[in-house]
């Protein structure tokens, strides 16, 4: 098969990476998010990762594509799709009512990972394992200097959009 390429982009800040798609590695996740393309919504900073940016979006897989290529302990220009059923409709997590998902939803965290030193641990749930579909090939340096302005600046009104390449 013949890579395959997508594009990860924040709107507002006009910066955008180009990631290869794992399909050897995970290639159901791979398959998932390639045919639901484009995606995209407002871009979230990682409260217990460390280094992550992530949009949430509702789920969009005929099938769920179970674990694959999981870690957690993502590195520098890996990105990740988490499924979360109901977990994060926990007001303590601080999503506004327009972005929280409902109780009983199943909802899809598309996430960046930026930096090292990553550890996905959420002291609600324990151990938070992603599956690696991607990776990041080029722009990773600007991506991750707009990635930690989010961090410092603010994500309001910030987009994360994926897109075929």
């Amino acid at each position: 098969m013949t890579d395959r390429f997508i594009i990860v982009s924040l709107t507002s800040r006009d910066v955008s990476a180009r990631a290869r798609l794992l399909d050897a590695e995970a290639p159901r996740t791979a398959a998932a998010v390639w045919d639901a393309l484009p995606l995209g919504g407002q871009v979230f900073h990682g409260k217990f990762a460390r280094n992550e940016i992530y949009t949430l979006a509702p789920a969009f897989a005929a099938h769920e594509p179970g674990p694959e290529n999981t870690t957690v302990t993502p590195i520098p220009g890996d990105l990740c799709y988490f499924t979360f059923d109901g977990v994060l409709d926990n007001p303590a997590y601080g999503y506004e009512s327009d972005a929280a998902p409902s109780e009983h939803s199943l909802l899809i965290d598309l996430a960046v990972f930026y930096g090292r030193n990553n550890l996905l641990v959420n002291g609600d749930v324990g151990w938070v394992p992603g599956n690696v579909f991607a990776t990041i090939t080029d722009g990773l340096v600007e991506f991750a200097a707009a990635c930690n302005d989010i961090w410092m600046g603010g994500a309001r009104g910030e987009t994360l959009t994926f897109a075929r390449a």
